[in-house]
């Protein structure tokens, strides 16, 4: 029997059927666009607390409710940090990739900075910023924000500085042919081919800024106190109250927070990179994710691409590619000439004030505290080189596996980034329990503490290294059956040795970094220390023997230049020449 339908039920349903319908592609719109009054809503929040009158004294709250806004401040300050981080990474990579006068000085002091550890900065730094903001919020939050920027930017600064130096040859060829100005150059080529070493490098400098964020947010400086919410400084309290259950609840929002950034940052960022790898066959396995093919699938970002990103790389393109006139010699004015050499003439006096001062300083050393000295290098260089291997032991063949294995990834990847991001000054107590239990003391102990915050750095670099060999090479491999031995000798250890280099140049920085607390450490009112130059400045330090700290300092940062020198330049250099990857 037919059903009839009466005039206004079939009204109805023709308005119906003419109404819009939601569909699937307009989900990511709606998505970003509440994310983003979610994000407008935070910085009003956040520009209210910064901007207002410096708090004396900030009260850290242990009620779990207060958890979500303490790991927001916290994902805040690491986020600007990070962004800071790569504004220095691409400027000074730059530079001293490409000038060679300037690079014979920008690697070692990247490569000493590097060594000194955060909290040394700690004091200066926070100061600083509370007399550039007088009465402000924000003096703090800077000086925060800077100290976690002196805990990320240096291994990317490393990596990109490396991948410049290891382009091949032929694109740098097909650069100068096809006429790139130095802006296509950076966009088109540079950037490109740094662009995974730098994604996982970027993951380690996050992970390292989870890994200070408890020191940056708890600083104490006599009666001034300027603590910070954020997660690090609620770990700190629950841990110095002795509350475990705070402290469980800290370490799982941690957790999810990394959790959540790997599956909303860093898996779409790697699935993206992907297509920057220098293959000529495509890999049948390729990193996925599903927030990337969300994106992509957005009508809203396609429209915002094509009306003002496209526009606005064009016109920089333009800009950037006109032609200058060769024949118009530019002179220098008399007055830009004599104001370079006035400078020049002022820090060539104040350095050699430094000098004087700091040698009058070191006038007054015994020679107890020269050999004090003397032998706390040797055995800290003994130290820092065993952690060295003994991380490369583990993570060349553990990296390796991941960077071949895309689905291995998924799974190791974000437990890389929490092993990495949990501060190994919380785990120091247990490592250091255990060896007072089995006997060995802080001597052999300080070496496995070194481990807990160098060893991410090679793992990570090794990561990218083993994602970055071209498909083709891998099954040129196996066709001619290279397997085993043959394998690693031909395709694995010439194509990660670049990214191997700078993994382990950071993290010896970061060995000689941690030493300050693996070899002179504060455990329930006892002092626990070892020989070596870390525990030395660490006791000068405590003792407020400023002459015998400037010595030690000075020798660690005169030993790493050294070390630059005598082996990761010439590392380097290698790397540059016969393990470049070019036809």
């Amino acid at each position: 029997m037919k059903k009839s339908i009466s005039p206004r039920g079939f009204s109805a349903y023709r308005l119906w059927t003419q109404l819009p319908r939601l569909e699937i592609s307009f989900l990511p719109d709606l998505l970003m666009f509440a994310a983003a009054m979610a994000l407008f809503y935070g910085v009003l929040e956040v520009g209210r607390a910064w901007f207002g009158p410096f708090t004396p004294e900030v009260e850290i709250s242990h009620s779990l409710w207060a958890l979500p806004a303490y790991a927001g401040y916290s994902l805040l300050r690491i986020a600007i940090a990070y962004i800071l981080s790569l504004a220095f990474t691409l400027v000074y990579g730059y530079i001293a990739a490409y000038n060679p006068k300037a690079e014979r000085f920008m690697i070692p002091l990247l490569d000493v900075l590097q060594s000194i550890p955060v909290l040394s900065f700690l004091p200066g730094v926070m100061l600083a910023m509370v007399a550039l903001f007088p009465g402000r919020q924000l003096g703090v939050e800077a000086g925060a924000i800077l100290l976690i920027f002196t805990g990320q930017v240096w291994n990317m600064a490393f990596s990109f500085y490396a991948s410049l130096k290891s382009i091949p040859k032929d694109m740098r060829e097909a650069a100068t042919i096809y006429r790139f100005s130095w802006w296509q150059r950076f966009v088109e080529m540079e950037l490109p081919f740094a662009a995974i070493g730098l994604v996982w490098n970027s993951m380690m400098s996050v992970a390292g800024g989870w890994f200070f964020l408890m020191a940056c947010e708890m600083f104490v400086l006599g009666s001034r106190d300027f603590r910070l919410p954020g997660l690090g400084s609620y770990l700190q309290t629950a841990a110095s109250a002795g509350d475990t259950r705070s402290i469980l609840w800290g370490i799982a929002t941690m957790v999810a927070v990394i959790v959540l950034l790997d599956q909303l940052v860093w898996r779409p960022v790697i699935a993206w990179a992907e297509k920057f790898k220098v293959e000529q066959v495509e890999s049948t396995d390729t990193p996925r994710s599903w927030v990337l093919n969300l994106f992509r699938h957005s009508p809203g970002l396609q429209r915002i691409r094509n009306r003002t990103v496209q526009p606005l790389r064009e016109k920089l393109i333009l800009f950037f590619a006109r032609e200058r006139k060769t024949d118009e010699v530019t002179q220098a004015s008399p007055w830009k000439l004599w104001l370079t050499r006035a400078l020049a003439v002022a820090l060539l006096a104040g350095m050699g004030y430094a000098i004087v001062r700091v040698a009058m300083l070191l006038s007054g050393l015994h020679k107890a505290d020269l050999q004090e000295a003397g032998l706390g290098l040797l055995a800290t260089f003994f130290r820092v080189n065993l952690a060295l291997l003994l991380g490369a032991l583990w993570t060349i063949p553990v990296g390796v596996a991941i960077g071949f294995n895309p689905r291995m990834a998924r799974i190791a990847q974000p437990l890389a980034q929490i092993a990495a991001s949990v501060p190994a000054t919380a785990l120091f107590p247990v490592v250091l329990l255990l060896l007072i239990r089995v006997g060995g003391g802080l001597g052999l102990g300080s070496i496995a503490l070194l481990l807990l915050g160098t060893q991410w750095y090679i793992l990570f670099n090794v990561i990218a290294g083993a994602i970055a060999i071209p498909t083709d090479l891998k099954e040129c491999c196996s066709v001619f059956r290279l397997e085993g031995i043959e394998r690693w000798k031909k395709l694995i250890l010439p194509g990660i040795f670049p990214y191997l280099v700078t993994g382990l140049v950071t993290a010896s920085g970061g060995a000689w970094n941690a030493s300050i607390v693996a070899e002179y450490f504060h455990f329930k009112g006892h002092i626990y220390t070892t020989t070596g130059l870390g525990a030395t400045i660490s006791q000068a330090t405590d003792n407020g023997n400023f002459d015998l700290l400037l010595a030690a300092t000075i020798l660690m940062a005169a030993t790493v230049v050294t070390v630059n020198r005598l082996v990761w330049r010439r590392l380097y250099a290698l790397a540059e020449t016969r393990y470049r990857l070019e036809s």
